[in-house]
């Protein structure tokens, strides 16, 4: 016969926290993204507070892009926006087994999707002005379908031909779906789609 397992129970408690700013919004979503269905609320906001905790640094989560945003902030106070954002519906709390695990509402998505694009956005634009080579271009494989398709939309409405030399890196470690949509890229930043 099974134990039934004892899920952690989670409080949630904004504090009076009325309104988070886009920009704060986004912070916590983008340093939410390393933690989905992996940890929780606690992480979270050591992540945010730019904690050098054991943890923190073996899981490399200082490479956060928004790591240490809510420096300024003790514990409390970012958990009191991290719970924000969780009752106004861009993060949720699913279970695996009885730990409670951070994991993005469709409306959450929408926001990471966006910032994080933009961020990838700006990292090929560096990387084409440099040597590169398909092998600089890794961390790109096996991130969410979604997500490189709006990097991709948003390189073609760039209509910068900078970015070509790297779409064709790029195209060389890609999965075919994808390489198909980065050649229609390369042929509007060339200026020779038919659309």
């Amino acid at each position: 016969m099974s134990r039934k397992l004892r899920q952690v129970p989670v409080r949630l408690d904004s504090r009076g926290t009325t309104q988070l700013s886009p920009a704060d919004l986004a912070a916590i979503l983008r340093a939410a993204d390393s933690l989905i269905m992996s940890a929780g609320r606690t992480l979270l906001s050591k992540i945010l507070k730019g904690s050098r905790d054991h943890k923190i640094m073996e899981l490399k989560l200082d490479a956060c892009p928004a790591f240490g945003y809510f420096s300024q902030l003790d514990h409390v106070a970012i958990l009191a926006r991290i719970d924000w954002v969780i009752l106004n519906g861009y993060l949720t709390i699913e279970y695996n087994g009885r730990l409670p695990l951070l994991s993005y509402t469709p409306q959450g998505w929408e926001i990471e999707r966006d910032t994080y694009s933009t961020e990838l956005l700006k990292r090929l634009k560096e990387l084409g002005l440099g040597k590169c080579s398909p092998d600089d271009l890794t961390f790109l494989k096996d991130k969410n379908r979604s997500l490189i398709l709006l990097l991709l939309d948003k390189i073609a409405d760039s209509k910068d031909p900078a970015y070509i030399h790297v779409l064709e890196l790029w195209k060389q470690i890609e999965y075919k779906k994808v390489r198909e949509r980065i050649q229609q890229v390369i042929l509007v930043l060339q200026g020779t789609d038919s659309k």
